[in-house]
């Protein structure tokens, strides 16, 4: 029997992976790019690769720990000091260490009703509920009104833009318990040497050497069902009257937005899209944080300065990703040329950060997506659909997976394509 994934990202390649290595034949991965990845695709700059979007693994992330071991990669996973911080107030405030925290922006009380808020979340152990109500009000209720939009507010509008007070209390749970790997300096967060392009080039080698086929540049553009019989029986790969390929499964692991272009009745899922610029640069951006929050009137709400992360000799010069969510398809961040996008956030930079020079950028990077990832609004879990459909051969798995719920990863999309693929092997038993 022929299955085809429709999406060679990570779930896409999760998914063909644990079918041939179940004993399946004939997978075919179809993947619209020149190079499979998805989210998880690299650049290739000079004489090494860095992700075309941010990318670390949590502590938690059993099964991709597990699937980088199995695939040879073990020794090259470290773990290193992720900091964080905020800007606020014109003034840049690290947030790792306890005497960081005394230091930051929120008064004594404050920082006592954000303990008491995060304890609460590492302690509850149900969250279904909370996927009716929001993280403002959860955050209202029990930390107040200062410690929501001198702390939290960044945070949800550098993740959610315009939907930031929409996002389930559910969301906010997951978010900071994926995050639990703290210590007194600083998070701990996996990284690959060689960056992740090394996890997507082993998983690829694998699914040819056992007997898949990967074939990229190449654009699904409908997904063909018998609907007397209501079973899948192939898909057409671009437009103009194609030939069809056949098969007898076919598995979607691509956005809502994009399967409703293949077939009529796609899932209704919000999703929201990202504008994430890479610079390189011959000095660096800000000391010491990796991570940076921000509250302020600029075209983007977080700075990402990765060779704080990574030592700065492993790329010789330095990386910061500079990134923005966007909610529909008519926000500048979107419609814009990308001169003018970057032009944008190379303002807001300077704004931000009185020492930079825009002749520090050796070179630019853009990469934008409609699709990029769930929106968490309240009432999300309710619309979770499975990966079986009621359509004989046809499956869904993904981004908007209950694996990825109620904070997406990495992980989360590996498990998503090992869920489908072990779906698939008992629908075939």
């Amino acid at each position: 029997m022929k299955t085809v994934i429709v999406g060679g990202g990570l779930t896409g390649l999760a998914a063909a992976y644990r079918m041939l290595k179940g004993g399946t034949s004939e997978v075919v991965v179809i993947e619209k790019d020149p190079e499979p990845g998805g989210m998880a695709a690299s650049y290739h700059i000079g004489d090494y690769h860095i992700e075309k979007y941010y990318h670390h693994i949590f502590a938690s992330d059993r099964e991709l720990i597990d699937l980088i071991t199995e695939l040879g990669l073990k020794n090259d996973l470290q773990w290193l000091k992720g900091t964080t911080g905020y800007h606020i107030d014109g003034k840049v405030y690290p947030m790792n260490t306890p005497i960081e925290l005394l230091r930051s922006p929120l008064s004594m009380l404050d920082l006592i009703r954000l303990a008491r808020a995060v304890l609460m979340i590492k302690r509850t152990r149900d969250t279904s509920a909370l996927d009716d109500v929001t993280a403002k009000e959860w955050i209202l209720k029990n930390a107040g009104n200062s410690v929501y939009e001198r702390f939290f507010e960044p945070l949800l509008r550098s993740k959610f833009g315009t939907s930031h007070d929409k996002v389930s209390a559910a969301w906010l749970f997951g978010r900071i318990r994926i995050r639990s790997n703290r210590g007194a300096s600083g998070e701990k967060l996996g990284y690959l040497r060689g960056g992740f392009y090394r996890l997507i080039e082993q998983l690829t080698e694998s699914i040819v050497e056992n007997g898949g086929e990967i074939m990229t540049g190449c654009a699904v553009s409908e997904i063909i069902f018998d609907r007397s019989e209501k079973r899948v029986c192939g898909v057409r790969v671009g437009a103009g009257g194609r030939p069809e390929l056949g098969c007898d499964r076919v598995v979607s692991t691509v956005s809502p937005h994009a399967l409703s272009r293949m077939i009529p009745d796609a899932p209704d899922i919000p999703y929201q899209g990202t504008a994430c610029a890479l610079f390189g640069m011959d000095r660096e951006l800000m000391s010491d944080i990796y991570w940076l929050n921000i509250k302020s009137d600029v075209p983007f709400g977080a700075v990402i300065a990765h060779t704080n992360f990574l030592p700065v000799t492993d790329y010789g010069e330095h990386l910061v990703y500079v990134t923005a969510y966007f909610q529909d398809a008519h926000d500048q961040r979107w419609q814009s040329q990308e001169q003018e996008l970057i032009d944008s956030y190379l303002d807001g930079l300077e704004k931000l950060f009185p020492e930079f020079r825009r002749d520090d950028v050796r070179w630019w990077r853009l990469a934008r997506n409609i699709d990029t990832a769930p929106v968490y609004l309240t009432g999300y879990a309710r619309n979770i659909p499975p990966y079986a459909t009621e359509i004989d051969g046809f499956y869904l798995a993904g981004m908007f997976s209950g694996t990825n719920y109620p904070e997406r990863s990495m992980n989360g999309s590996i498990l998503a394509g090992f869920g489908c693929a072990d779906e698939i092997k008992i629908g075939s038993g």
